[in-house]
């Protein structure tokens, strides 16, 4: 069920109407769940039993674990099957296409349906069990557990909880000035996301789709039509997912629940660090405590730091999506993380080449945001082939050929002024959870999220300041945008990490 539906309008209408209104306070954990579980079940049946084994399945091995003096053989047997059950469902025709390219190889993929949030629902889980085995989770029920894993709002693209994040709210008692409260900045926060989604990135995708589909059958596009549409994917998955992450966030407060916040204006980024402290927050904080630690982060030595970037950056790409692109996206990251570190490393040394510090601050916002729209061409194309096309057309490589046709939206003054419009939102503006801050919509203002040990607290400053409140001049401009979006939905437009 996607939220950028009327069928779930109306499943988070009657939702929240039973929760609130029929159902008793010692039963709304038990009413979370079974929508969670209606709105799986509305997908996939058959997927469902998957997430249900995979809940119930964790949590005894997590029992086990927490009763073991020795945890290391229980705790490597559960991220083994954890593990197995993703590379089985997501990686199987990845290897198999991959191993048919060989010589005296003729393999066919075998077709396998990815059930959706599985890549987020293992993960969770892992760092359940990892957290088990180092002594940090509290005693708990089966029964919060389950809503801990598959509370709808986050379960099919995260945010990416953790335990201690989450259990502890299941079991507070909201009173009725509370529950206005959270209602209202809730369905405001929707609001804001819904009309991201549909009037925005669904709008930026229309351009996108043109360059890339049109790449994919051969055709060479000019520079300017490279430019544009990489420009205007970068701006389809920005609103896509930050949309999301509002939608999400603002589900999950309806409830009197609180998610942390898992996108913070990463186009505003002064490096590629930067960006990873801004984007799928959640993500970076999984990765950088049971992946880029594990492996020794940053303590023993600089060559080995690096390779552990480029380790967690790579098999970051490749949760993403089982292809080469997403591997080569994930790689570019990795590098560009390197080259980071090793730049602050060099204007760190001594009054010579301190100024040098000056220079990267000042180009350092624009460079980023060139090196992440590069890196999207290969997260969007449909094979290496296609993303180098894109990029060699940005490069200019193909304006010497005369064209007797070129893609019609392109020659649209139309295009260029939403692509004006979104760069200003994303450069120039608030995003939602400083426009709602007052209210503390989202967990982790302060929270440590990368593997580059810095905080998110000062970002709240960014921006001009625009603070929301429980206003009536509020609501009716949160009811024009909410109305606008409802208007908008016109056809089935799943977010892009969903397909992750």
């Amino acid at each position: 069920m996607l939220f950028a539906s009327h069928s779930f309008l109306i499943f988070l209408l009657v939702t929240a109407i039973a929760f609130y209104c029929f159902i008793p306070a010692k039963h709304r954990i038990n009413s979370l769940i079974f929508a969670s579980i209606v709105f799986y079940a509305w997908w996939s049946v058959s997927h469902l039993t998957l997430l249900l084994g995979s809940i119930t399945f964790n949590y005894i091995v997590g029992l086990i674990i927490a009763s073991k003096k020795q945890k290391t053989g229980w705790l490597t047997f559960g991220i083994i099957i954890n593990l197995l059950l993703l590379a089985i469902f997501k990686y199987t025709d990845f290897v198999i296409s991959s191993i048919s390219k060989l010589p005296t190889f003729d393999l066919e993929p075998i077709g396998i349906i990815l059930p959706l949030a599985i890549s987020f629902f293992t993960f969770q889980q892992i760092a359940y069990l990892v957290d088990v085995a180092r002594g940090q989770v509290n005693s708990h029920g089966f029964r919060d557990y389950v809503l801990f894993v598959s509370f709808f709002p986050q379960l099919i693209a995260g945010p990416i909880v953790h335990h201690r994040e989450m259990m502890p709210q299941f079991s507070k008692d909201h009173q009725p000035s509370e529950t206005t409260l959270n209602v209202t900045v809730g369905l405001t926060l929707f609001a804001f996301g819904l009309f991201k989604k549909i009037v925005l990135a669904d709008q930026f995708g229309v351009y996108a789709d043109q360059l890339f589909e049109a790449v994919s059958f051969g055709y060479q596009p000019s520079a300017a039509e490279a430019w544009s549409g990489s420009l205007a994917y970068g701006l389809q998955i920005y609103f896509d997912f930050s949309g999301y992450s509002d939608m999400a966030i603002g589900i999950a407060r309806i409830f009197g629940i609180r998610l942390p916040m898992n996108f913070f204006s990463p186009y505003k980024a002064k490096s590629i660090s930067d960006f990873w402290r801004r984007w799928h927050i959640t993500l970076s904080r999984f990765l950088k405590d049971y992946l880029y630690i594990p492996l020794g982060g940053n303590q023993r030595g600089t060559p080995r730091r690096y390779l552990n970037l480029i380790i967690t950056m790579l098999l970051g790409g490749l949760w993403h999506g089982a292809g080469w692109t997403f591997v080569i996206w994930g790689g570019l990251h990795g590098l560009y993380l390197i080259i980071n570190h090793g730049w602050i490393a060099l204007t760190a040394r001594g009054q010579v080449l301190a100024p040098l510090s000056i220079v990267g601050r000042l180009i350092g916002p624009g460079l980023t945001f060139l090196a992440v729209l590069v890196a999207w061409v290969f997260f969007r194309a449909d094979s290496l082939a296609d993303a180098w096309l894109v990029l060699s057309a940005m490069a200019g490589a193909h304006e010497q050929l005369l064209k007797e046709h070129s893609l019609s939206m392109f020659k649209d003054a139309e295009m260029l002024i939403w692509l004006a419009v979104g760069l200003a939102i994303v450069w120039f503006m608030p995003n939602s959870l400083q426009i709602m801050r007052r209210y503390r919509p989202a967990i982790g203002s302060g929270t440590v999220i990368s593997a580059h040990g810095s905080s998110l607290g000062s970002l709240w400053k960014d921006g001009p300041s625009i603070t929301w409140r429980p206003t009536a001049g509020w609501a009716v401009l949160s009811g024009l945008i909410a109305g606008a979006a409802v208007l908008g939905i016109s056809k089935v437009s799943p977010f892009l990490y969903f397909q992750f």
